[in-house]
């Protein structure tokens, strides 16, 4: 066994300022990669800016990060990134601007590269320092080396083979107070789907599984919360949230994902279906095919006594749409090859089991 997480975490009010000077430290010009919205709006944007400018370290805006971020967006950013000088490289917001800032510090470093080498197996990881500061409750960037993108041209996600840990995350629960309700709910479902997936993992070791049943408590008390239509209204309400999304994190970084994540990936290019959202809408499939010992473990941390409760959980929190046979053939066909993908389950898997997951 082992426990690998060089990151540095702190997770408490005001922290981008508590920790101006590790921050600071890491760079003399930095990129700071958002979208075009939020980061604004809930403050952490000039949070960070207003750290930068204290210190006299100039940085370049990038806010034109997208939804599931795609691989023309890195490259653009990183001409930018390198004409301008940066040497270090702020991710802000989900998991989006985390992901992709990633990437972005990879390529800059490497700035003679070209696309292809997002994808080189085997390849040199060494990037600029990262710096994440996530402002949703889902995706567990800030302490993962995992960067997902968009490949137009194989009309899927991918996530990098690059291990790209952020050096430092400053995680302020403040800044899901802002939050639309529906991001809140499907970011806490996808850091659900991470716990669930890590567990139910043929990689899970005890130490992963540590995180992994850390995470399902914490991620229990945000349960009623997440079936109801309103904002967050306390901080214990928000530490819950983000602290359940870290701690999936964690477990992923030494277990990666499962199959509701590679069953996820078609909805989200081709219908637009949020990321947790989407990766819900195989969870209670994944769980019925699961051991008996492992289902209930998993649904009774997280509060669920069966998974008819699970599937009515997702129902009113997220919704469930229902997926076109060409589609769901589509799915299947990209997935079934993808051995270590698969290898990842704890029980046997093929066309037929993946069939059973999605008609759940």
């Amino acid at each position: 066994m082992h426990f690998y997480m060089p990151t540095k975490v702190y997770q408490e009010n005001d922290c981008v300022k508590n920790h101006a000077a590790e921050l600071t430290a890491l760079g003399t010009r930095a990129m700071v990669i958002t979208g075009r919205r939020s980061a604004k709006v809930n403050g952490s944007f000039g949070d960070v800016a207003a750290v930068l400018d204290d210190a006299h370290i100039p940085f370049v805006l990038f806010d034109e990060i997208e939804e599931n971020p795609s691989v023309e967006s890195v490259m653009k950013a990183r001409d930018l990134a390198v004409s301008e000088g940066c040497d270090l490289f702020i991710g802000i917001g989900g998991g989006s601007p985390m992901d992709a800032a990633k990437a972005i510090s990879l390529m800059a470093y490497h700035k003679d590269q070209d696309a292809s080498y997002l994808y080189a197996a085997g390849t040199d990881d060494t990037a600029y320092p990262i710096v994440a500061v996530p402002t949703t409750c889902g995706t567990g960037s800030e302490v993962t080396a995992i960067s997902v993108l968009t490949i137009h041209e194989q009309q899927t996600k991918k996530g990098l083979p690059h291990k790209l840990f952020p050096v430092l995350s400053l995680v302020d629960p403040k800044y899901l107070l802002a939050a639309p309700v529906s991001v809140l709910h499907n970011t806490a479902m996808d850091a659900l789907c991470h716990l669930a997936e890590s567990y139910v993992n043929s990689k899970a070791t005890d130490y992963s599984r540590m995180c992994a049943d850390a995470g399902l408590r914490a991620w229990k008390r945000s349960k009623s919360l997440l079936k109801k239509e309103r904002k967050l209204e306390t901080l214990d309400e928000a530490e819950a949230l983000i602290f359940a999304s870290s701690l999936a994190g964690m477990a992923i970084a030494h277990t990666g994902t499962s199959l509701p994540h590679g069953l996820s990936y078609g909805l989200t290019y081709t219908l637009g279906t949020p990321h947790g959202k989407a990766c819900g809408r195989f969870l209670p499939g994944y769980l019925a095919a699961a051991s008996v010992e492992d289902r209930s473990h998993v649904l009774e941390l997280a509060g669920f006594h069966d998974l008819k409760e699970l599937k009515e959980f997702l129902a009113e929190s997220c919704g469930c749409e229902d997926i076109p046979d060409d589609l769901r053939q589509h799915i299947v066909e990209q997935l079934a090859p993808n051995t270590e993908r698969l290898k990842v389950a704890p029980f046997p898997v093929d066309p037929s089991v993946l069939y059973q997951i999605i008609d759940f």
